[in-house]
């Protein structure tokens, strides 16, 4: 398959390229492989390049000789061409539409990206599970990695390596992937280095009708606990649900058979719905005309708010059984691919101030998404504009993300990174020119051999020069366990899904001038830091003189 089958018009002049709040842009549109291209010729070149993945939804609107397209992004960019034939504006919308939905993954950007930088970092080996594990656990001696699925057969969804409890041989967990959905046992999230307390992810047990039995699942669980300890069982979903998948051969972990552990349901909408919340809520926000009552109706009744305050809700949950009653937790609902994953994340950000530094949440979103087989692929197909039959796709990251943000803004001197870098990773998740996002688990990856054949997002962001533009300067570390509030006051629109309705440009010069007053402060700071340094000295050297002057003034018997 060529590219050049589905470009019918690689180029078009005359094009005007209109988007909000940003000068109308008339050039040449070029079509190539992986992107469309609008570059001017004027006195001011400019060329805005979009990724064919990238579009979510093509609208055409023919009037008269002429047409116009309106191109709506996954990362909710709205962008309309003004194509001067109907003809050119018919061929463009046919080969944008065939190349944004190719499913050939070796004919993806990232196999064709060639970077115009030095890699200083290989981002494909910057958080392996060796490092990680030395790095979380490094003073404990009752956990071991795993390396029993190094051919992905115990669990095709799960990396190569894993954390296990060492007291578990790997026969062991043979037999209790087997009790566990998709094979996705009981696995390593979290170690709470204060209180050894721990976080685990697994899918649900395979308990069934009959409530069948597990003993080796128990022995791995109840390994977890030491003797006299408690543990706490978070299941996503709530009771009916967890009832109805029992009766189908899921279920539930029961009681009599792991007595240290209480069960605790903290529902949070399924994958497919937080879909549809998604496509409701930029409904309302599109809807310029309606009234301020019925524009908050509609953001409500989408549920956006609902899930986000769950979510929230859980990772507090979580979060408060580990540092206030001193409890390890075992978060799971179905699949243990989605929601179980929002939990034990947001629940690390909460806990744990290097989770809220750059690399350590990079190394977060590697560990419990990227390597714990969240399906990128299937879940950012398509975003809020798509017509799709499909029900794979669900914005579970960004929700994620969207979590992060509401602390982020409550606690804004405590993050290391800025809101453009969460942005950044949303939009990379859904089009991207690097590899880190693609397929839906490390073992597709190693399929297509990732690694060695595109480039690490990490080998991007971690240069310097591109890291401080992610960077708060607001930032102030705080080593403590931060609590955000879910109250209806304190949840807030992320501006992210506003972008074409709200000129961002006021907030942005709001953030540089608070960063300056900030960088005004620290110089004052430093400048007062010099001076008490340089009057300290001058009064040092004044003493030494006056005592050096005193001392030549006495008698040579008393000098000594």
């Amino acid at each position: 398959m060529e590219f050049a089958e589905f470009i019918k018009t690689p180029m078009v002049d005359k094009v005007v390229l209109r988007r909000p709040y940003t000068e109308p842009l008339e050039g040449t549109l070029c079509i190539t492989g992986h992107h469309l291209i609008i570059s001017s010729r004027g006195e001011t070149q400019e060329e805005v390049w979009l990724l064919h993945k990238n579009v979510d939804n093509v609208e055409k609107k023919l009037a008269g000789s002429s047409g116009t397209l309106t191109l709506k992004c996954k990362d909710f960019q709205l962008m309309l061409l003004e194509i001067p034939t109907v003809d050119d504006c018919l061929n463009v919308a046919s080969s944008v539409e065939q190349l944004s939905h190719i499913d050939n993954i070796n004919l993806a950007y990232p196999f064709f990206f060639r970077p115009m930088f030095d890699i200083i970092e290989d981002g494909w080996q910057a958080y392996t599970a060796d490092s990680e594990f030395s790095r979380l656990i490094n003073t404990s001696d009752d956990w071991r990695i795993c390396h029993r699925n190094k051919n992905f057969e115990l669990c095709p969804s799960y990396p190569r390596a894993l954390v296990v409890p060492k007291s578990i041989d790997d026969e062991t967990l043979i037999r209790v992937a087997q009790f566990r959905y998709l094979g996705r046992f009981p696995v390593l999230s979290y170690y709470h280095k204060e209180n050894t307390m721990v976080i685990l992810r697994s899918s649900q047990p395979l308990t069934g009708p009959n409530s069948r039995r597990c003993k080796e699942d128990e022995k791995l669980v109840n390994a977890t606990l030491g003797i006299g300890k408690r543990g706490y069982i978070i299941d996503t979903r709530n009771a009916g649900l967890a009832k109805m998948a029992q009766a189908k051969g899921g279920g539930v972990e029961p009681e009599h058979h792991y007595p240290q552990w209480r069960r605790i349901h903290q529902s949070i909408e399924r994958y497919h719905v937080q879909h549809e919340s998604l496509i409701k809520m930029m409904e309302a926000c599109s809807d310029t005309n309606a009234s301020m009552d019925k524009w908050l109706s509609k953001i409500e009744s989408s549920g956006w708010f609902g899930t986000i305050k769950d979510i929230l809700t859980c990772g507090c949950v979580v979060a408060q059984c580990i540092d206030k009653e001193a409890a390890s937790v075992l978060v799971h609902g179905s699949e243990g691919l989605d929601t179980t994953l929002q939990v034990t994340s947001l629940a690390q950000v909460i806990l744990d101030p290097d989770c809220r530094t750059v690399r350590g949440f990079e190394a977060l979103i590697e560990r419990e998404w990227v390597q714990a087989g969240h399906p990128f692929a299937d879940r950012c197909s398509k975003s809020a504009y798509a017509v799709t039959k499909t029900r794979n796709e669900s914005p579970v990251f960004m929700i994620f993300l969207d979590c992060v943000w509401q602390i982020w803004q409550q606690f804004p001197c405590s993050f290391e990174f800025n809101q453009q870098f969460l942005v950044t990773l949303f939009q990379h998740a859904y089009a991207s020119q690097f590899g880190t996002f693609m397929c839906n688990n490390e073992f597709e990856r190693q399929k297509h051999d990732l690694p060695n054949k595109t480039v690490s997002l990490w080998s991007y962001i971690n240069r310097p020069e591109v890291l401080q533009t992610y960077m708060n300067s607001l930032y102030e570390p705080n080593m403590a366990v931060i609590w955000p509030s879910v109250a209806p006051q304190s949840l807030l629109l992320w501006p992210l899904y506003q972008r074409n309705l709200l000129d961002q440009r006021p907030q942005e010069e709001a953030w540089e001038e608070i960063i300056k007053i900030k960088e005004r402060d620290q110089e004052l700071k430093s400048r007062v830091v010099r001076l008490r340094r340089t009057l300290a000295a001058l009064e040092k050297e004044a003493i030494d003189t006056g005592l050096i002057a005193h001392a030549a003034q006495l008698p040579p018997s008393t000098q000594s």
